[in-house]
C-alpha cells in the first residue's frame, strides 16, 4: 500500500483522516471534531467535512450520547426489503399482511 501512497500522497492524508474520524465516532469525547474538520477541509475528504460541518450538532450528539438506532435498523431494513419485493404487486392490504406476518 505504501507504493500507492507514494504515487498519490493525498490518499495517505485521507486515510489518516478517516482513521481519526472513525476513532472520534467510536469514542465518547467530541473534543477533536473541530480540529478534524479543519484538517479535512483541505483534503480529499472536504465534501465529508462540509457535510459534517453543516450538521455539527447531530454529529456531536452521535459521539456524546449513549442512544443509537442500531437495534431498529435491522427491522427497518427487513421491512424495506419486503416493500421492494412487493413493488407493483397488489395493494396496501397485501403489503400490510406480509409485513405483519414477517414481524
Amino acid at each position: 500500500m505504501h507504493h500507492l501512497y507514494e504515487a498519490a500522497p493525498e490518499l495517505a492524508v485521507a486515510g489518516e483522516l478517516a482513521r481519526r474520524f472513525a476513532a472520534l465516532i467510536r469514542g465518547d469525547d467530541d473534543a477533536g471534531i473541530e480540529q478534524w474538520l479543519k484538517d479535512a477541509t483541505n483534503s480529499e475528504l472536504a465534501s465529508l467535512a462540509a457535510g459534517i460541518g453543516r450538521d455539527i450538532k447531530a454529529v456531536r450528539a452521535a459521539i456524546t450520547q449513549p442512544w443509537s438506532t442500531s437495534p431498529v435498523e435491522g427491522q427497518i431494513n427487513r421491512l424495506k426489503t419486503i416493500k421492494r419485493q412487493m413493488y407493483g404487486r397488489s395493494g396496501y392490504l397485501l403489503l400490510r399482511n406480509r409485513l405483519l406476518a414477517a414481524a
